[in-house]
This record gives C-alpha cells, sequence and structure tokens, in this order.
C-alpha cells in the first residue's frame, strides 16, 4: 500500500500547471487531495484529468481573504476528519522594477504570493498538529536571487523563503515545513503556450547546467519527497529544483 493512502492533502493553486501535478502525484498514491484555487473550471479539469479511481474534492477559495481561508480548512477538518499535508502553490508572476510597480500592483503581487501563504498555514496548522503533519510552499528561484523587472515577485518569494525557516522552527516537532524553490517550468502560467522548442525556452535552457527547463511532474516529485515519511528528519529546507542554474557563480562558460 502506498504511503499516502488515507491521508488528505491540500494544494492551493491546484487549477493547472505545477498544482495540478502536485495534486495528481498524491492522488495518484491514495491520498484524498482538496483541489483549491478561484476558478472552479480549472479545478474541475485538474479533478476530470486525475488517475482512475483517484479522490478529489474541489473548493473555491480566495486565499487572500481569511475568512474564506478560515471556512476551507473549518470544513476540510470537519468532513475529512484530519488534514496531513498542506501544499502551498497559489501564485503569479509580477512584472516591473520598483520605479514601475505602481502600490496596488506591490499590494496584489504580496497578497497572492507571500499572504496566502500566511493565510493557509494559519489555518491549517491546527489540524496539521494533530495528524503531525507537514506543510511544502512552493516558491521559486525569484526568492533565492533577483531576477530583472520582477522587484514585487522577487520580493514576495523571498519572504516566503523566511517565512518558511520561522515555521519550521515555531511548530517543530509537530509540524515540519518545508519549501521547493522551481527555476523556469513548462505548463505554468507565466509558460503557458511555450514548447521546449521556444526561443525563450531555448534561451533559459542554455543557462541550465543540465540542459532543459522542467517539467511540472518534476516539481510535483519532489514536493511528494518533501511530504512523504523519507523526508521526516527535514524540516526548514529550501531545495532548489533548478537543474542546477543556482549551482553557478555567474561566469560564463569557458573553454579552457
Amino acid at each position: 500500500m502506498s504511503t499516502e493512502a488515507g491521508r488528505v492533502v491540500v494544494v492551493t493553486g491546484a487549477g493547472s500547471g505545477i498544482g495540478a501535478a502536485i495534486a495528481h502525484r498524491f492522488a495518484a498514491e491514495g491520498a484524498t487531495v482538496v483541489l483549491v484555487g478561484r476558478t472552479r473550471e480549472k479545478l474541475e479539469r485538474t479533478a476530470a484529468e486525475a488517475p482512475d479511481g483517484a479522490r478529489l474534492l474541489v473548493r473555491t477559495v480566495d486565499l487572500t481573504v481569511p475568512d474564506q481561508v478560515d471556512a476551507l480548512f473549518a470544513d476540510v477538518a470537519g468532513e475529512l476528519g484530519r488534514l496531513d499535508v498542506l501544499v502551498n502553490n497559489a501564485g503569479a508572476p509580477a512584472f516591473g522594477a520598483v520605479d514601475a510597480v505602481t502600490p496596488e500592483a506591490w499590494r496584489a503581487a504580496m497578497a497572492l504570493n507571500l499572504d496566502a501563504v500566511f493565510h493557509a498555514s494559519r489555518a491549517a496548522l491546527g489540524p496539521l498538529r494533530a495528524a503531525r503533519g507537514c506543510i511544502v510552499n512552493v516558491g521559486s528561484t525569484g526568492g533565492l536571487g533577483g531576477d530583472y523587472g520582477m522587484a514585487a515577485y522577487n520580493a514576495a518569494k523571498g519572504a516566503v523563503v523566511n517565512l518558511t525557516r520561522a515555521m519550521a522552527l515555531d511548530h517543530a516537532p509537530e509540524v515540519r515545513v518545508n519549501a521547493v524553490h522551481p527555476g523556469f517550468t513548462l505548463g505554468t502560467g507565466i509558460t503557458a503556450g511555450l514548447t521546449a522548442e521556444s526561443p525563450v525556452v531555448e534561451a533559459f535552457a542554455e543557462r541550465i547546467p543540465l540542459g532543459r527547463v522542467a517539467l511540472p511532474e518534476e516539481i510535483a516529485s519532489v514536493v511528494a519527497f518533501l511530504a512523504g515519511p523519507d523526508a521526516r528528519y527535514v524540516t526548514g529546507a529550501q531545495l532548489p529544483v533548478d537543474g542546477g542554474l543556482g549551482a553557478s557563480s555567474g561566469q560564463p562558460r569557458i573553454a579552457l
């Protein structure tokens, strides 16, 4: 029997891309998965594309509204009786340097990429403690280093890094808290419509030591590891899933 069998997993931002792949991974291993997002149509598509026999529940929630988030986790605990894993995956890119970002755009970037992690984690901690469960935050390589023209996004994802560390300290040993940080990944909101042969994708791939960009399923496998028993002694970790990009000092490749 899978180690996921009988567990209850909440995945935010489950309507597409990495979130959908994470949901399908847990569902395939026997977990009951609650798909959370703002657009019901997208969530239902994720549910329809799940493996045969999967148990998935759709919940439409605005994660930037605390009352809706609190109600979600109260309903999950009441209906399913437990919560073992929270995957904070919801987020969206935000573009612009500081002098080009309006205060409204800044606040929107923080609300979805950072505040949603706080609201969901806060609401989930009670049932997670009871199950001695875990949280996996999906950050970004943009939280581990800066990008040109993405000031608000970098700031929000950088804050997720230290929020993960703080929660890991505060809530051990009952709840483990870790983060994965994907690099450029096909099939996400920012890369929708691109293929491996697209000039943009090829430009990224040239910088990546493994020679290609990631697939959502490859991020999902790392999330599943951190949420599983093989990672039972891991908390506070920041795990880049970037094909080795972060290993570079930034110097160009030259023939010696």
